[in-house]
């Protein structure tokens, strides 16, 4: 994506996300965050959850994913921050969850830059909230 190419107000079209607890428990490995919550079913109903959650920084990376697929460049996030407003439940079915991702060009800046302002939701819940990226686009 170029800066010349994009309008404020521009519409980002959501990506579907696919999330398996196989691809929570190969997160669990790369983050060194093995809680039970994540892989573990009864675990994670005991503790009052409706079943495994993924990870909330699984969460963020995927909307991460999309702002760097988007720029087409990975190195071009400048800055990004979520909050956590709700989880992802991932069944352990062959559908698991789907989180999906989409954004909205909110403002152009100097040096190339551009605020992206990114909505992720599972099911009917909105799964990130405050979900902003400063991006140097080419």
């Amino acid at each position: 994506m170029k800066y010349d190419e994009v309008e404020v107000g521009q519409v980002i079209p959501a990506v579907d996300y696919s999330v398996r607890r196989l691809n929570l428990v190969m997160y669990a490995g790369a983050s060194g965050d093995f809680n039970q919550i994540h892989w573990n079913e009864r675990f994670a109903k005991m503790v009052g959850l409706p079943d495994v959650i993924a990870h909330g920084m699984f969460t963020m990376a995927q909307a991460g994913r999309f702002v760097t697929d988007w720029a087409g460049d990975p190195g071009a996030v400048v800055d990004y921050g979520v909050r956590f407003s709700s989880m992802v439940v991932v069944p352990d079915d062959d559908q698991g969850a789907t989180i999906t991702v989409s954004g909205v060009v909110e403002e152009k800046l100097a040096d190339r830059w551009v605020v992206v302002a990114l909505t992720a939701r599972a099911g009917d819940a909105e799964v990130l909230s405050r979900a902003r990226a400063v991006v140097q686009l080419a």
